[in-house]
C-alpha cells in the first residue's frame, strides 16, 4: 500500500491517509479481506505519530470500510466496493464543479451550461 501524505497540503494528515487508502480501495489497489500495514507500522512508514494512523483506521472503521481482529491487525471489509461508487461519484462531481466553474469564467449562463449538457447527453444516447 503506497500512501504519500504532505506537510503542506491543508488537510490534516490522518485525513489524507482516509483518503488516500478509500482511493485505493476505489482502484481496486485494495482488495476485500487484505490486511492493511500494522498502525505502528503505517506510522514508521509515513513518519507521523502512531495517534494519527490510529485516528485515520478509526476513521475508515467508521465509515465501514475496514475491519480489525484483535491480535491480527486491520483488514479491507469485503463491502468495500460500495465506497468504491461513492468514491467515483464524488470524483466526478469534482470535475464537474471544476467544468462548470471554467464555463462561469468564459462568460456562460447557467442555461447556456444546461443547454450544452443536454446537447451532449442526447449525442451520447443516439451512440
Amino acid at each position: 500500500m503506497d500512501i504519500f501524505i504532505s506537510h503542506e497540503r491543508p488537510e490534516p494528515l490522518y485525513a489524507q491517509i482516509v483518503e488516500q487508502v478509500k482511493e485505493q480501495i476505489a482502484r481496486g489497489v485494495l482488495e476485500p479481506d487484505e490486511q492493511l500495514p500494522s498502525i505502528r507500522n503505517l506510522a514508521k512508514q509515513l513518519e507521523v505519530s502512531v495517534i494519527t494512523t490510529k485516528r485515520a483506521y478509526e476513521e475508515l472503521e467508521n465509515e465501514g470500510l475496514i475491519y480489525s481482529v484483535h491480535g491480527r491487525g486491520s483488514f479491507i471489509r469485503a463491502q468495500a466496493n460500495n465506497a468504491k461508487t461513492e468514491w467515483l461519484r464524488l470524483e466526478f462531481e469534482k470535475k464537474l464543479e471544476a467544468v462548470l466553474q471554467e464555463g462561469r469564467l468564459l462568460g456562460l449562463t447557467a442555461n447556456d451550461i444546461r443547454l450544452l449538457i443536454d446537447v451532449y447527453l442526447e449525442e451520447e444516447e443516439t451512440k
